[in-house]
């Protein structure tokens, strides 16, 4: 997925617990967690799941993945809040 430079800069730094709000303002539901796993599942189907460390950012491999698993685009991201 191919974002700007900026995007890039604004989601580099987001802690697990930025996304998982993200999750839920875009409709996804908790599925119940596993220790450190966090599920959540949109009524569409599609299924995401968050691997929960408190006080940790994720890394820009990550959230790449996660953004393309979840299939957000720029005004998704804007909407959401993550990005401005």
């Amino acid at each position: 997925m191919k974002f700007p430079k900026n995007v890039w800069d604004q989601l580099k730094n987001k802690s697990p617990r930025d996304l998982m709000s993200a999750l839920e303002k875009d409709g996804a539901i908790p599925e119940g967690s596993r220790q450190a796993v966090i599920g959540f599942r949109y009524p569409d189907g599609r299924r995401v799941v968050i691997h929960y460390h408190p006080n940790k950012i994720y890394g820009p491999r990550q959230i790449k993945a996660l953004i393309e698993e979840i299939n957000w685009t720029i005004d998704d991201l804007q909407r959401l809040k993550l990005i401005k």
